[in-house]
């Protein structure tokens, strides 16, 4: 008996999704217009076209969720390309992150876009959008980086540009690693020292500003999860973990 080849199998799975998917929209279609065509009563005529916009959203979720995945096993690493002198640490950059992701993300059919909305504080919303039409997104929120000498533009500008890239490495699951840079031993040390430090008095702020504004946060068990006592504890390395706990969605 003949073996077809794995990637055979797959790419034959693949087809006969896509054509059972076919025949499931042609049939709702069919008994739309054959719903017309008998002058059937306009609510049964809206029933069925409700029931396929329902699954048109059903199927285009199931396919955005293989869509991540086949993504995710793909994805690039991202290296930590710019330095913060500040604090001593490595960060990615929004530029290197999204430069890095994109191509990627594309051969899998998403796009990402962000919504900026200012009221006293700055909420930032990404949205990753499929080619079959489901979209999901995450927001976080915080208030201007008043860190440094920054003017009020620069202020703005710089939580902007950390929202976004929080965002879109959260609603990707996606994190960034150390970039192989030649230093001469330089920032190895400072990583060593960064590996045992606590988070910023704003990076206190913004995670004190995601418990008040959630409902469903409880601090205690929050604090109990990031095995700590109180948030001013918590590892700047976990900052991310914490931000994810905290549900940025």
């Amino acid at each position: 008996m003949a073996i077809e080849p794995r990637g055979m199998n797959m790419e034959n799975e693949s087809k006969e999704i896509e054509t059972s998917q076919e025949t499931s929209m042609s049939n709702y279609e069919s008994l739309i217009r054959l719903a017309i065509e008998k002058d059937a009563d306009i609510d049964k005529i809206e029933k069925l076209i409700v029931l396929k916009e329902r699954y048109e959203a059903g199927e285009a979720k199931k396919s955005f969720v293989r869509s991540l995945s086949a993504f995710k096993a793909d994805v690039p690493v991202v290296t930590k390309d710019k330095v913060n002198s500040q604090y001593s640490s490595k960060y990615v950059s929004l530029s290197n992150l999204v430069n890095t992701i994109s191509p990627t993300l594309s051969h899998h059919g998403f796009s990402a876009s962000w919504d900026i909305e200012q009221n006293g504080i700055i909420k930032v919303t990404c949205k990753i959008t499929h080619a079959q039409g489901h979209s999901e997104s995450s927001s976080m929120s915080a208030n201007a980086d008043k860190s440094g000498a920054k003017n009020d533009v620069q202020q703005i500008k710089s939580t902007i540009t950390y929202l976004k890239s929080v965002t879109f490495e959260s609603i990707l699951g996606i994190a960034s690693s150390d970039a192989n840079l030649d230093d001469d031993g330089q920032l190895a040390s400072e990583a060593g020292k960064v590996a045992t430090a606590l988070v910023t008095k704003a990076q206190v702020s913004n995670l004190l500003d995601l418990i008040d504004n959630s409902e469903r946060v409880d601090k205690t068990k929050f604090l109990s999860y990031m095995k700590v006592e109180k948030i001013e504890d918590i590892l700047k390395s976990n900052f991310n973990k914490a931000l994810i706990a905290l549900g940025a969605k």
